[in-house]
């Protein structure tokens, strides 16, 4: 027993020393391969990187290796994720700066056009607060978008990155040649881009299917090159590499028991081609890098360190073949140091091309800028982002070339063909109840730059909204709108008793049942290029009733309180620059209206010219990383008419949109206080206990009276307090939210509900 035992250990010892030398004797072989290569010679070193998505920053830890063992790369071949950070290294940073730049960039706003609120018009602001789908309805028929995103803040921020060679357009000029593979999407073949404007041509290298719309240029539609070539190692050998060091985070083949989805098959078929071309790649590869990707997603960007630190693990395998490399370069790699740019730059003339149906007023507008003008990095983008936002372009692209008075921004446009959209949304709150809303808009219906927008509300309340407008950008814009609004709502009947003289009868609730049709002509502009003013002419027809008293002259229950036109002029002025509008973190609003009534046909009314006006101011900002505070201070009030209570104040409830003169208060239910003027003040903390996850509480006081701005009352202790305890989550559809109030006046609480957009 013993004898046999020495036997198998003597076994395994000689298969170990075997396969040991085997290992080594390989690893040896392939150095002295590379060695035997003529000694009068300075190598040339190609690097590939394929395509893959969050897993080609494994390219970065690799990068890194490399740089460590000294080897001087001559030429760079990538596509898609490869051809991103083969771009940037080829132009001059370093794997550590790579390493630096990815791990502070946000992909969830690079990917989407999740554009900057702030970016946006207020109409553009309200568009993407309102509607959870759109969908093209060009001809009457609907369609589906390109892409999910339309890539405008990848361009944005890769634009920014390449500024030190923004002046290149012969990639082989660039410190380090390179290249990158695109994919023409009419015939499938490949596209290699060597020449151009290098962020144009490594968006459509990496324009993903799907997730990033097809990219144009030179009249070519072209989506991500991994469609056609992955791993570009013919071509980088074309191009002078004697000796190829390929990084390939590809997927493999899914096993049998992932396939229980589409995505997976989806995405097992689409890569059937690429791993079988990958069978004749691998052996001309000399040194072949395979980190350990098979855990991420092609959207794992949260996952960095680990895919960063893998790519690490696996060039270091293969560290010893690397400084063989280095020892047949006769010289060291010349890594210049990516020059510091200014973010201050003054753009002293504009260039538009590409614009055919918008005119150059209009997208200057959009830009907000006036040349000559020195402004920031960051302010051009946010105009270019805002003039994306519009939705009237597919693509953006701009370059800034240097002249002797400073910069020439040279914007290039390509306009969108979707002119007719279809848009949804669903909502419920506790005053309108459940609405499906669907809106159709057109633009370029009689002029370029001209949008028509009918919105209608199906539901429990029925209600549209029609507007019509000529956007003139920096000039006045010219509209028409015309909208209808309908609820009703069981109010406290001794609450609102003594402000319409109504009878001392035993009720404890009546239904008060709003109509609101209102149309508007109005002009409206920009002022020092953020604040929208506006004015205009107003005709309203306001029916206020209650079904639950009086009878009317057909002998049927009903008490009007109101049932008249009335026509007005108005004017108002809005700032919003709120990073958020359910719940901000940072940021300005204010809202100021006022109404002049000039005319109505109310049988009560004594003297037919009164205003109406009211101001909102809020201020939010951060205390802590993930906690903020919200201050509000709104005032309104009615000058001049006593006997039209109807266009008083009527406070209470909870709303992000409300009409006519409805202000939310929390403690109180909806039209519960009524006053012809109002002074509030609300603080909200919030708390963001995970992404997008929400716990608030909140405060407010008021004084609402008659004349309190005449008497001083308004400056008096609070008449009325209210505190809420919320929750919210943010969704694609709008905000979900919870909250309960309570009123130490009233000694009882109110629950309020809401589910999406409000609109």
């Amino acid at each position: 027993m013993h004898a046999t035992s020495n036997n198998i250990l003597s076994l395994l010892l000689f298969i170990g020393i075997f396969f040991a030398y085997n290992v080594s004797w390989s690893q040896e072989r392939e150095i002295l391969e590379i060695n035997d290569l003529p000694e009068d010679e300075d190598v040339k070193v190609g690097l590939v990187l394929s395509g893959g998505g969050a897993k080609g920053l494994a390219h970065i830890g690799a990068l890194k290796i490399i740089e460590e063992a000294g080897i001087r790369i001559d030429y760079i071949g990538g596509t898609s994720m490869g051809a991103i950070v083969g771009s940037l290294y080829a132009s001059g940073y370093t794997a550590k700066e790579l390493d630096s730049i990815f791990r502070s960039v946000d992909f969830d706003v690079l990917i989407q056009d999740d554009l900057p609120r702030k970016a946006k018009t207020f109409y553009e602001r309200e568009d993407s607060e309102k509607y959870a789908l759109t969908l093209p309805f060009d001809d009457f028929t609907i369609g589906l978008p390109q892409g999910l995103s339309k890539g405008q803040n990848f361009f944005n921020q890769f634009a920014r990155l390449t500024s030190h060679v923004h002046d290149v357009n012969d990639f082989s000029k660039l410190p380090i040649p390179f290249f990158c593979i695109s994919t023409n999407i009419a015939t499938g073949e490949q596209i290699l881009l060597d020449k151009g404007y290098l962020p144009e041509a490594v968006s459509a290298s990496g324009a993903l299917p799907s997730i990033f719309s097809p990219i144009e240029l030179d009249g070519i539609l072209m989506t991500d090159g991994g469609v056609a070539n992955n791993y570009p190692i013919q071509e980088i050998r074309k191009k002078g590499a004697e000796i190829v060091i390929g990084i390939d985070v590809q997927d493999s083949l899914l096993p049998k028991d992932q396939l229980n989805s589409v995505t997976n098959i989806m995405l097992q078929i689409s890569n059937f081609r690429t791993i079988k071309a990958m069978k004749s790649k691998m052996p001309e590869t000399d040194i072949y890098i395979k980190p350990s990707i098979s855990d991420f997603s092609l959207i794992s960007f949260d996952q960095a360190d680990k895919i960063i630190a893998n790519g690490e693990k696996a060039a270091f395998a293969s560290y010893e073949k690397l400084r063989a490399i280095k020892r047949r370069q006769k010289t060291a790699p010349s890594k210049a140091k990516v020059p510091r740019v200014s973010d201050t730059l003054h753009i002293n003339s504009l260039v538009i091309s590409g614009n055919e149906r918008y005119t150059r007023s209009y997208i200057k507008g959009k830009l907000k800028l006036k040349t000559p003008k020195t402004t920031t990095y960051k302010k051009l983008y946010e105009g270019i982002n805002n003039l994306s936002a519009t939705g009237n372009f597919d693509r953006i692209s701009h370059r800034l070339v240097d002249n002797e008075l400073g910069k020439e921004l040279v914007l290039n446009v390509k306009e969108s063909k979707n002119t007719m959209l279809l848009r949804f949304a669903l909502h419920y709150d506790d005053l309108y109840k459940t609405a499906a809303l669907v809106n159709f808009t057109k633009k370029s219906l009689l002029f370029h730059n001209d949008v028509l927008s009918f919105d209608i509300a199906l539901g429990d309340n029925i209600r549209y909204d029609f507007d019509y407008y000529i956007d003139k950008g920096y000039y006045w814009s010219i509209g028409v709108k015309n909208s209808f609004n309908r609820f009703n709502r069981n109010v406290e009947y001794d609450l609102v008793r003594e402000d319409f003289s109504l009878p001392d009868i035993e009720v404890n609730k009546i239904n008060l049942d709003f109509l609101d049709l209102k149309t508007q002509f109005y002009l409206e502009t920009l002022l020092n290029q953020t604040f929208s003013f506006g004015i205009g002419a107003e005709y309203r027809r306001f029916r206020l009733i209650s079904e639950t008293i009086g009878e009317d002259e057909d002998q049927l229950p009903r008490f009007v309180f109101d049932n008249s036109n009335y026509w007005s002029a108005f004017g108002y002025l809005r700032f919003d620059s709120y990073n958020n509008k359910y719940f901000p973190s940072s940021g300005f609003l204010f809202e100021g209206d006022t109404n002049y009534y000039i005319f109505d046909s109310n049988p009560n009314s004594e003297d037919s010219n009164f205003v109406v006006a009211k101001a909102n101011f809020g201020y939010a900002f951060k205390v802590f990383d993930k906690t903020a505070v919200n201050l509000e201070l709104s005032a309104g009030g009615k000058f001049g008419e006593e006997n039209i209570r109807s266009l008083n104040f009527f406070v209470g409830g909870f709303g992000a949109k409300t009409i006519n003169n409805n202000i939310p208060f929390y403690g109180y239910d909806f039209l519960s206080i009524v006053g012809d003027s109002f002074a509030k003040a609300a603080i909200t903390v919030d708390y963001e206990i995970f992404s997008k996850n929400h716990i608030n509480v909140s405060a407010n006081y008021a004084n609402v009276g008659n004349k309190l701005f005449n008497s001083g009352e308004w400056l008096e202790s609070p008449e009325y307090s209210g505190y809420a305890l919320g929750y919210g989550l943010e969704t694609f559809a709008g905000p979900v939210q919870i909250k309960y109030s309570y009123s130490p006046e009233l000694e009882e609480g109110e629950w309020f509900f809401s589910i999406g957009f409000w609109f």
